[in-house]
């Protein structure tokens, strides 16, 4: 019970940062290299959640894609829906015990992917979807996954905790 008060906990906070930063912060750690654009931490609270658990990083994932929805254009809103299933993906992983930096390198392709599928019914062409939102994706991911391993380091420093073991507790 205590766990699942925890989770359920965690799952909220995530949450709302996935909600918050595109409202409170889009606008100013919004980079836009038409037709493609990232907002920077957005993909933090994602891989947070996959060292939880993974119900957590699909609810942090939809979290995401409302946050877009709000602030954004529908496209965008769709490209944060995938995070849903990259945090799925992610977590299913770390809960097989794969560590949490090679997780980040092994979704960042499916999280190109995953983006650059879902835009092709908003316009774009196979090449933009591919090249500009693709790489765009892979460059974006890994640079929030950097600034998420960095946060992980100082979380686990401060709190003396081992984070990327929360969800292997979980099994």
């Amino acid at each position: 019970m205590k766990n699942n008060v925890k989770k359920l906990t965690l799952a909220g906070l995530l949450t709302a940062f996935a909600i918050i930063i595109p409202i409170v912060f889009g606008s100013f750690l919004r980079i836009q290299i038409p037709p493609f654009s990232a907002t920077l931490f957005s993909h933090v609270p994602m891989f947070l959640a996959m060292l939880i658990a993974p119900e957590v990083a699909v609810i942090v994932g939809i979290g995401s894609a409302l946050g877009f929805l709000i602030t954004s254009p529908a496209v965008i809103a769709a490209r944060a829906f995938t995070h849903t299933f990259v945090g799925l993906a992610g977590a299913l992983l770390i809960r097989r015990g794969v560590s949490f930096k090679k997780v980040i390198a092994i979704t960042a392709p499916i999280h190109a992917i995953l983006e650059a599928i879902i835009v092709i019914p908003f316009g774009f062409t196979a090449v933009n979807a591919l090249y500009v939102v693709g790489i765009g994706t892979v460059a974006h991911h890994f640079v929030d996954g950097i600034i998420t391993v960095i946060l992980v380091g100082a979380l686990e420093r401060a709190l003396r905790v081992k984070l990327t073991a929360i969800s292997s507790d979980a099994k």
